[in-house]
């Protein structure tokens, strides 16, 4: 079905009559990584988990049945991801076969984005220099503005976590990305404390000051991702979320409806971007909807 006949129905079915079906799914194909990122708990050094492709398609196959049509690949480090001669690019090839309308790939673009079929590329980005290899590592920052900057991909996007080692360091990334011909815009998060990074917490007086932040470069044109609605909904209580909007299936095939935050209870201190998004989406406000089909469809 068309994405401009699918989306309104999905809306009303979700909206006004009650259904808890997703519309993106976040895939994880590999919990093997090569950075050991602070607030990372994804990746693996002592148990690499590489899915083969057939499971792979089952678990697409399966989230496409949900009414999922947007698809995200993640890892670990998905470009790492390969079976014999198969590479990612299969994958989104695979999606698009069964029926996805978008496909989307998050790196941390320390390997070449070369040739990528995917729709859109995000790459996390947490600081300018010194602020990036902090929490990714010594050299980070140097590979991944030398991929950007070799990249041959026409819908690259930055994605950055902000904890309370970058937090400083927020307008210059946002300066950066706006500066930068490669990248068309950044989403903002604000770190969720999952077990062994509450470390980077932010208190809450600080998450709202940088809210506030991103809202006025928004205001003024920066190339913000974050509706405005979005970002405002990122300040209140947590009522009201729709987070089974997302299907989440992990590296050890692990299946959820809604994020794990939400399992290990940390919707208190949420920081995804999405759970504003998607909030905003399902009261209608027009913002949003203009982003998400402006960056989806």
């Amino acid at each position: 079905m068309n994405p401009y006949l699918y989306l309104p129905l999905w809306f009303v079915k979700t909206k006004f009559f009650g259904q808890k079906k997703p519309l993106q799914t976040v895939l994880f194909i590999t919990n093997e990584c090569n950075l050991e990122c602070r607030h990372c708990c994804v990746y693996s050094k002592d148990h690499i988990i590489s899915k083969p492709m057939s499971q792979i398609k089952d678990e697409l196959e399966h989230s496409y049945r949900l009414g999922s049509r947007f698809v995200d690949f993640e890892g670990g480090e998905p470009f790492l991801w390969k079976e014999g001669d198969k590479n990612i690019n299969d994958l989104i090839d695979l999606a698009k076969k069964i029926g996805f309308f978008s496909t989307t790939i998050t790196t941390n673009a320390q390997l070449p984005i070369q040739n990528s079929n995917a729709d859109s590329i995000w790459i996390s980005l947490d600081g300018i220099g010194r602020f990036h290899d902090l929490i990714r590592g010594e050299g980070a920052f140097e590979k991944l503005k030398t991929n950007i900057q070799n990249s041959n991909h026409k819908n690259l996007h930055a994605n950055m976590v902000v904890n309370n080692l970058n937090y400083t360091n927020v307008e210059e990334t946002i300066l950066w990305v706006k500066n930068n011909p490669n990248l068309k815009t950044i989403s903002i998060n604000l770190h969720t404390p999952f077990p062994g990074t509450e470390v980077l917490s932010l208190n809450q007086d600080l998450r709202n000051e940088i809210l506030d932040l991103v809202i006025s470069l928004k205001k003024k044109g920066y190339p913000i991702m974050n509706s405005i609605s979005g970002l405002k909904y990122m300040k209140k209580d947590i009522s009201n979320k729709y987070c089974h909007l997302s299907n989440f299936i992990h590296p050890d095939g692990t299946q959820r409806d809604e994020c794990e935050g939400k399992t290990l209870d940390l919707c208190e201190k949420c920081g995804f971007c999405m759970s504003g998004e998607m909030r905003a989406v399902m009261n209608l406000k027009p913002d949003t909807l203009l982003a998400g089909l402006k960056l989806r469809v």
